[in-house]
């Protein structure tokens, strides 16, 4: 059976990936019969939002210990093996599907075919082969939608096959325990079994981007949010989870590009994906008002509580998980760009949450530091949000996503690098954390004056201002900004104790310094030349 059968010239997913299934075939159906195909399995509960409730099973997020890549002649030199990019046996892969096809044999299953990247010369054409309705319907939401007359001549580039009920054995598969996310970069395909965490689909071809695009295509892959003013300007806002990308990046003045995933091509930035996965943890409309209004009749929900005895989504809810989601098509919003395409950027804004009081508001990083502090992806925990933590603790992460990067880190640093000797961009350190001292002794700095900062910025109001230079992290403060106190603006006047700020200065430039040396070996000197400077 073939429901609702707009399918391509490569349908035959026999012939094309080997997969002969005797049983339903259900290609492309809207999310209206995939949510009733959802209900109908109990596999999920509508709330009063309209949005679907469904829970992953057992894992709510990311494994990313058993993420692979499959080591061959096309990956063996390329990929930046290690904790992150775990080498797979190709001959091991073959084995796996040929499982996985055998377990596929007599199921129904659901196709989807979408593709990934707005700007169309980099379009990559996917066809998602799912156990679930569910996880089809997230294809759906997360992906690019082909127009209904494209579907009749579809020919997918990349498959992903997911299939939640399989479990591998790790003795005779080679899997590290029975779930597992395999790329395949020969085959052009990502099998994934044993989770039904959607978030392994959209990251799995997120890292197949991230190999392809700065590899082949010399488009710098990014993991951020971006957004278009009204005289066409494009903001990027890259930033760690806490440090404010989605609330910055989300202004009533601008449209939105996308909030997760982009590219930077010669003359775009363009949106990898055609839908939101944001976190619902403590979600309301006050704090979040675009993505809670978005949560309605095609949106999925992810492990997360009721109120009782009713179908209200309860965001406080952590009994399942903290990482409860949502996904929904991007046009769920409605200040957005159609299509999710913008210029090249005039601003690009670093977040970081600096939970040790050290770094400015804001400060203007040169080409050499903007490599350099890409490559850390430096943000800060706070103290008391684990046990045994007693002072900030400092978290980094390579070009602000480094679990999803098959390629050095200082690969994408020299391609950003590039573009920005080419464009006329400005690269903006801004601080969302403490001023006035650590967590626990300064305040967090104000969300409006971050926004007035980053307005300031982006409206060019900083490009006459006088600028003064911080010692350690030889980093450019403003020393006035609209809208914003001038005595916050640099952070060692906010201190009582300005021994207890140097001292504090040099410790996190300590941590920098460390964090830095395992990219030591394939990194430039020029980069090298803008780490911080630590004080005898």
């Amino acid at each position: 059976m073939n429901r609702f059968g707009k399918y391509g010239i490569n349908a035959n997913l026999k012939e094309s990936i080997g997969i002969e299934n005797n049983s339903n075939q259900f290609w492309n159906l809207t999310p209206k019969d995939l949510v009733k195909d959802s209900i109908d399995k109990g596999h999920g509960t509508i709330t009063d939002t309209g949005a679907i409730a469904i829970k992953t099973g057992e894992f709510t997020g990311r494994s990313p210990k058993d993420r692979f890549i499959v080591c061959d002649q096309k990956t063996e030199k390329n990929i930046w093996w290690g904790d992150i990019n775990i080498k797979f046996d190709s001959k091991k892969f073959d084995d796996l599907y040929d499982k996985i096809k055998e377990y596929l044999k007599n199921k129904d299953i659901y196709i989807r075919d979408a593709y990934a990247c707005a700007d169309q010369k980099y379009r990559l054409n996917l066809r998602v082969i799912t156990e679930l309705p569910w996880s089809n319907h997230f294809a759906y939401n997360m992906f690019l939608r082909p127009k209904e007359e494209e579907l009749d001549n579809f020919c997918p580039e990349w498959h992903i096959v997911c299939v939640p009920g399989f479990k591998a054995d790790p003795k005779i598969d080679k899997t590290r325990q029975h779930n597992f996310a395999i790329i395949n970069f020969t085959k052009k395909m990502i099998i994934i079994g044993g989770t039904g965490y959607t978030g392994e689909i959209k990251k799995g071809i997120f890292s197949v981007l991230n190999f392809i695009l700065p590899y082949e295509k010399n488009v710098l892959s990014m993991h951020c949010s971006a957004n278009v003013g009204k005289d066409n300007d494009t903001a990027i806002f890259f930033g760690l989870s806490g440090t404010g990308k989605t609330t910055l990046s989300s202004d009533p003045n601008r449209k939105l590009i996308g909030d997760d995933e982009h590219g930077w091509a010669n003359e775009s930035v363009f949106n990898f994906e055609g839908g939101c996965y944001a976190k619902t943890i403590d979600l309301s409309r006050e704090k979040e008002p675009q993505i809670f209004d978005a949560i309605k009749d095609g949106a999925i929900l992810e492990n997360i509580g009721f109120k009782d005895s009713t179908s209200t989504p309860d965001y406080t809810c952590t009994k399942i998980t903290q990482n409860t989601r949502v996904s929904y098509p991007i046009n769920h919003i409605d200040n957005i760009m159609v299509p999710s395409i913008g210029g090249s950027p005039t601003n690009i804004f670093f977040l970081t949450c600096d939970a040790f009081g050290v770094l400015p508001p804001i400060s203007l990083l040169n080409t050499n530091q903007a490599m350099y502090h890409f490559m850390s992806g430096y943000t800060a925990k706070v103290a008391g949000t684990e046990m045994g933590i007693t002072e900030p603790q400092t978290t980094f992460s390579a070009c602000f996503g480094a679990a999803f990067l098959p390629l050095h880190p200082a690969k994408y640093a020299k391609l950003l690098g590039k573009k920005l000797k080419t464009c006329n961009v400005k690269v903006w350190l801004i601080n969302t954390g403490w001023s006035g001292g650590p967590y626990g002794v300064g305040n967090r700095i104000k969300l409006s004056y971050t926004r007035s900062i980053i307005t300031a910025a982006m409206e060019g109001e900083l490009d006459n201002i006088e600028f003064e230079k911080q010692p350690i992290f030889d980093l450019l403060i403003p020393k006035s900004c609209p809208n914003v106190p001038s005595n916050i603006l640099n952070p060692k006047d906010t201190w009582v104790n300005k021994n207890d700020f140097d001292k504090t200065a040099n410790k996190l430039a300590e941590k920098f310094v460390e964090n830095f040396e395992k990219y030591e070996s394939k990194t430039s000197n020029d980069i090298l030349s803008a780490a911080p400077k630590i004080m005898a």
